[in-house]
This record gives structure tokens, sequence and C-alpha cells, in this order.
């Protein structure tokens, strides 16, 4: 059985860039109704003993398993999401490595918020922006929908979620708002150094 990992952090550590009340219905209402889906999709199979990641892997790109794949993909990139985040009041330096990744392959730490925002508001409809290791070189990428960098030969360090649920209660219909607020001061950097290794 899958569970919903819990919050790395209080639901109202997020605040005033997500409120309280958006994690309620964002975490509480959608993440759990992703895990709750899944688990009846691969109860009693052999799909049920697998990883998430392996299960994604497994079940990707077959049209028969469409609702699993949707499900299992929302789980991690939700997680992934969550971890990808730390409480507003906590500084949170960046290690050395990843500003000289950043200076390299986005030119400033500004440049990679601009490219950010710019991905976030040219998703047509919802999905997800990844910043990623590509080889080993920084990109922002996009996926759509449930889709999830995982078994594209990327290595995700950081992700957004740019579902209308993620953001609609704090900032309606202001995507790039939304973007820039979480990338200028919500991301947990050390969590992207640890994914690169760094």
């Amino acid at each position: 059985m899958f569970t919903l990992k819990s919050l790395p952090f209080s639901p109202e550590a997020l605040e005033p860039y997500i409120s309280a009340r958006t994690l309620e219905f964002h975490y509480g209402k959608h993440h759990q109704a992703y895990v709750d889906n899944l688990n009846k999709l691969v109860a009693d199979t052999d799909l049920a003993s697998l990883s998430l990641e392996d299960l994604i892997k497994k079940v990707a790109n077959q049209p028969a398993q469409a609702a699993i794949f949707n499900n299992a993909a929302q789980v991690y990139n939700h997680d992934f999401f969550w971890a990808s985040l730390r409480p507003a009041k906590q500084a949170m330096p960046m290690s050395t490595a990843l500003v000289a990744l950043i200076k390299r392959d986005f030119g400033s730490l500004e440049q990679l918020l601009v490219e950010a925002k710019e991905a976030a508001l040219s998703q047509f409809g919802s999905g997800w922006v990844w910043l990623v290791l590509d080889n080993d070189r920084l990109k922002i990428v996009k996926t759509a929908n449930a889709d999830t960098v995982l078994g594209r030969g990327l290595k995700p360090l950081l992700v957004l979620d740019v579902w209308e649920h993620a953001y609609y209660l704090d900032y309606q219909n202001r995507r790039g708002d939304f973007a820039l607020a979480v990338f200028a001061n919500l991301l947990n950097w050390e969590f992207a150094a640890h994914n690169a290794g760094l």
C-alpha cells in the first residue's frame, strides 16, 4: 500500500506565499485522493509491491495503464514538490557548488527565476516545472498534466506544481506571481544540492 507522506513543515510554514488553507486542499484533499486512487487501482496486483518509482516506469506509455500511471505520477510529483519547499522564514544558503552551476548554466539566480517563471506561464493547462540535471547541465523543463521526468535520463532537483489547485486560492489566475513567489522564497536549495550530489 502506498501512503501519504507527512509534510516536512507545518501547514502555515509557507505563508504568506502559500496559505495553510491552500495546503489543506492541495495536500489534504488532492494529494490524498491520488494516493487513495492509486491504492484502489493496484490492489491485489503485482504492481502493489513495487516502489513508486518502479511502478511509474513499468506502466509509463501503456494506454491500458494510464489511470495507474496518472495517479502514481501525481503521488511522486507531489511528494517531490513538498520536499522542494522549505518554510518561508527559514534561511537557506545555497552551496557554493550549486551557485557555481547556476551561474554557469543560467548566468545568475535571477535569470534562473526568469526562465522558471516563463516556463510556468507557457505551460498550457496543468503541469509541472522542473529544475533538472541533464547530464551535467542544469535545465528548466516542463511536463504536462501528471507526466514526470522519471525515465527521461534527467535528474530532478526541484519541482513546482502549476496545476490550478496549487495556487488558485491564493493567487487566482496569477500563475506567474505564484511561480516567482515560490522560486524566490520557498525553494529548498539544500534538497536540490543533495539531489545533484553536491
